[in-house]
């Protein structure tokens, strides 16, 4: 699938599928052009990224029949109408049972293009919707995805795909909350090692006297109390991934016995005369530039150079904020499950303090403002307005996310269209057909 998104387009007639499949392409969809409903039918699951465009008069199953079929598969799914002129009542009442749009012919490839981007757009908010709720409900691995859209998350996820497979040690640089142990479980999760024990130690957290025991183990008499040979972290992460965090808290003493172990993969604990060998691999992860730490005597240089074999850099929160409203939406959710309570929708106002807060203590400092937001501590959210079960549906709330998330740029560039925009990475005509849907004015944002 390109970056734009998937479109399965449907018509009887070949000259406009030929014609609409090129002009979707030129803009970057990735075009899938069948001539029969039975045919495109076999395309849709409930994971397709994108929308279904069809013609509704056609032989066999018409556009009405597949919309309905696409509907049982998933009501999520985008689907857009193709009608004549004489058609447009019909496709208002398709619209009302569930369509998503429709374009009446003739129509100029730009109309149809936008339309398909705008729900492009809104399949891809479900399926994110939707991988958040599976990671919350399912645990495991999946908890351990790194969510984000800007580039150096991008980027993030796609060295941590490219490298978690092998044996290569990790050095990962971050602030103070920015998420350094949960970038060190993703690289065990995706690794051949996730079936193995991922081992996390804190460095700053272990007194300096207690800290050799548990890094290194002992055996039995190795020092008054030591009754019987105990098992170090890093004997236990054999097999696995050893994660030592603050490693730039470690004692110089203790670095010179580390050095060994990332060398020639062998500990040696207290009191004993014999090496284990182990097989791991390590992830050390510091908040202080460790080469300045090195050249000014805090660390060992020649440590620093074993563990720098690949480094990982997750940029702080103020660096990432169009990924404040999904990492949001993902705390709040997590929160809501974990205390029984609605999840709920934060308003203009809370959402424009979200954007332009600086956020020192970073994704830990947000996830707490989530967890505040779920348990109305930090100004009440809006209840979202109940549907006929008592609950918003999927789609409901995604168009609520959307909204909110189009306020809270308004909100943030005080009402510049351009800057929003820009932003959001959308067309400027998908900007103001969304400002029309939601009733939302730019006015409102200037201050």
């Amino acid at each position: 699938m390109t970056a734009t998104g998937a479109v399965l387009f449907i018509d009887d007639e070949r000259p406009i599928r030929m014609a609409s499949g090129q002009a979707l392409e030129l803009a970057g969809f990735d075009v899938t052009a069948v001539e029969s409903a039975e045919r495109g039918l076999k395309h849709v699951s409930r994971d397709f990224p994108g929308c279904v465009v069809s013609d509704v008069r056609m032989p066999g199953m018409d556009g009405l029949e597949l919309l309905a079929a696409v509907r049982a598969v998933d009501p999520d799914l985008p689907v857009v109408l193709i009608t004549g002129h004489g058609d447009v009542p019909m496709a208002v009442q398709a619209m009302r049972d569930g369509a998503y749009d429709f374009i009446e012919k003739p129509f100029p490839s730009d109309r149809l293009v936008d339309v398909c981007r705008r729900a492009v757009d809104r399949r891809r908010l479900v399926l994110e919707n939707r991988a958040l709720r599976s990671a919350l409900e399912g645990g495991g691995a999946g908890v351990q995805t790194i969510i984000g859209r800007t580039a150096g998350i991008e980027r993030l996820r796609a060295t941590i795909a490219a490298v978690a497979d092998t044996d290569a040690d990790v050095l990962v640089l971050g602030e103070t909350g920015t998420g350094k142990e949960m970038v060190a479980r993703a690289l065990h999760a995706q690794s051949r090692r996730s079936r193995h024990p991922f081992v996390a130690l804190n460095c700053g957290a272990m007194p300096e006297t207690i800290i050799e025991s548990e890094l290194f183990g002992h055996d039995a008499g190795a020092f008054t109390g030591a009754t019987k040979r105990r098992v170090g972290r890093i004997e236990h992460a054999s097999r696995g991934t050893l994660f030592l965090d603050e490693i730039e808290s470690m004692p110089l003493s203790l670095q010179v016995k580390l050095l060994r172990v990332v060398q020639e993969r062998v500990v040696e604990p207290l009191g004993s005369n014999e090496v284990v060998p182990v097989d791991l691999r390590i992830v050390a992860a510091t908040k202080v530039d460790l080469r300045k730490a090195a050249d000014e005597g805090g660390f060992r240089a020649d440590l620093y150079y074993r563990l720098n074999v690949v480094v990982l850099t997750i940029p702080p929160l103020r660096d990432r904020r169009d990924d404040i409203p999904l990492l949001f939406q993902h705390f709040v959710l997590q929160a809501a499950t974990r205390y029984n309570r609605e999840p709920g929708v934060p308003t203009p106002a809370q959402m424009h303090r979200l954007m332009t807060h600086d956020w020192p203590g970073n994704v830990r400092e947000l996830r707490n403002a989530a967890d505040r937001f779920v348990l109305g501590l930090d100004d009440a959210p809006a209840a979202p307005a109940a549907g006929p079960t008592g609950a918003l549906s999927l789609a409901e709330q995604v168009d609520l996310f959307e909204k909110r998330l189009i306020e809270a740029e308004l909100a943030r560039h005080k009402g510049s269209v351009k800057a929003a925009i820009e932003a959001l990475n959308i067309p400027r005509k998908t900007f103001y057909d969304k400002l029309k849907r939601y009733g939302l004015s730019r006015e409102d944002f200037v201050e």
